[in-house]
């Protein structure tokens, strides 16, 4: 065999693998936000939704049937609803990273992935909005 293509093909030692992970969901969840950076956007709310993936590391061993053991949807919702309700911000964007980091203040959350969008600024669009990841640094 030539020595070149040996090196090619070559198994590559690969780093143990890390804990799998567990997707932790909230989906199509819609809120009254103070939101905009316009004139006529501070007036009034206006309807939002808010959708998160958290990709959550769980401890090791077999699963518990514990609500401390696990990363609750009800904390995140209430932390959403919170954020929004907290006063005027201007961007989606602001309200996604004040999600996210939210959600990343428990260490068991690995990667947070925040969708926000807006739900009535143009006729004929159903949403406008951002999408973000973060992850645990």
């Amino acid at each position: 065999m030539n020595k070149l293509f040996a090196q090619v093909v070559a198994p590559v030692a690969r780093p143990a693998a890390d804990r799998p992970l567990t997707h932790v969901f909230v989906r199509d969840l819609v809120l009254d936000a103070m939101i905009g950076a316009y004139d006529h956007e501070r007036d009034k709310p206006q309807r939002v939704r808010v959708n998160l993936d958290l990709k959550v590391e769980l401890r090791p061993g077999p699963p518990t049937d514990n609500l401390a053991d696990v990363v609750s949807y009800d904390t995140m919702i209430a932390s959403v609803r919170e954020i929004v309700n907290a006063g005027h911000v201007n961007l989606v964007e602001t309200l996604a990273e004040r999600i996210a980091d939210r959600c990343l203040i428990d260490r068991r959350v690995k990667i947070a992935t925040v969708r926000v969008e807006k739900l009535d600024v143009f006729p004929e669009a159903a949403s406008i909005g951002v999408e973000i990841e973060r992850k645990q640094v």
